[in-house]
């Protein structure tokens, strides 16, 4: 799968993506836009119970500083390299990249991820960004994720036409891989960008067994893993939702398997329990994008 890679990119990347070339993301980076994101206000707390459960992490520069423990070893981490924009303005496709690929290998990143906006307001700022990132990047061996993000006027273009667009893009602009979201049809989506796909959780779904559904029919339908959030840390059983994804990643379990899986571990010392009293308002703003 990634042959054509440097041995030192390959090295980088394989913290990301694991032998079985299937990968398991948790994206804890919200709070680059949405700010102190309810269920991730302390991320050093929220994230302790998950870690041993995952291959990566997606996260910002100052996160990861202040938040991850610099002696933890087995899981690589994927530094949020774009950004400039709050769910305060009107949209939130005017980014800039905030991290250097030369910061990131400082960081001792596995790779760096950048948003693009396609068909938004800030759709070339976005594609420049990604491209400037990949040049730099280069000169390090650091793989780049270039995510197809969708903000708030674009929210309803999570369809096959557009993520097969702005899938293909990103994988044309030299992505190593591009993370996006299911979708009808979503083999077409996979087929048509060569570079590996991830898929993104998105906003908290119904029920944990739409999370899992969710995670099968992506993985059954070519990508390579998923990057979950919200549906993981906002949830009441965290660690055990989590350990349900994993099941079905890396080992080829049904829904059903993973879901016995989920209930099994869902008990009252695993369920995450709420740090500060969460508002509608705090629910709204962590459903966009």
């Amino acid at each position: 799968m990634f042959e054509y890679m440097g041995w030192g990119k390959r090295n980088r990347i394989r913290q990301i993506v694991a032998a079985d070339d299937r990968c398991l993301m948790l994206a804890i980076d919200h709070g680059y836009f949405m700010g102190p994101t309810h269920g991730m206000e302390i991320p050093a707390k929220a994230i302790q119970p998950l870690l041993p459960h995952i291959d990566s992490l997606m996260l910002s520069p100052g996160i990861l500083t202040s938040s991850v423990d610099e002696k933890l070893r087995g899981i690589g981490w994927v530094l949020r390299a774009s950004g400039g924009n709050s769910v305060l303005e009107p949209d939130i496709d005017n980014e800039g990249l905030i991290l250097s690929a030369k910061q990131a290998v400082r960081l001792n990143a596995s790779a760096i991820a950048v948003s693009i906006y396609a068909g938004a307001e800030h759709q070339h700022q976005t594609f420049l960004n990604l491209a400037k990132a990949i040049e730099d990047a280069a000169e390090y061996d650091l793989p780049v994720l270039g995510v197809t993000a969708v903000g708030k006027k674009l929210k309803d273009k999570k369809e096959k036409r557009y993520l097969a667009l702005a899938s293909r893009i990103a994988a044309e602009y030299g992505a190593d891989i591009v993370k996006t979201y299911y979708c009808d049809g979503f083999e077409e989506v996979v087929a048509k960008c060569p570079a590996p796909i991830v898929v993104a959780g998105g906003p908290r779904l119904d029920t944990y067994k739409d999370v899992l559904e969710l995670t099968y029919r992506a993985i059954q339908e070519g990508a390579i893993g998923v990057d979950m959030g919200r549906n993981v840390w906002q949830s009441e059983y965290p660690a055990a939702i989590l350990q349900g994804v994993r099941a079905i990643i890396h080992g080829n379990a049904t829904v059903k398997e993973a879901m016995e899986l989920v209930e099994s571990l869902s008990t009252e010392e695993t369920r995450r329990k709420e740090l500060f009293e969460v508002t509608q308002e705090d629910i709204a703003v962590s459903s966009i994008h």
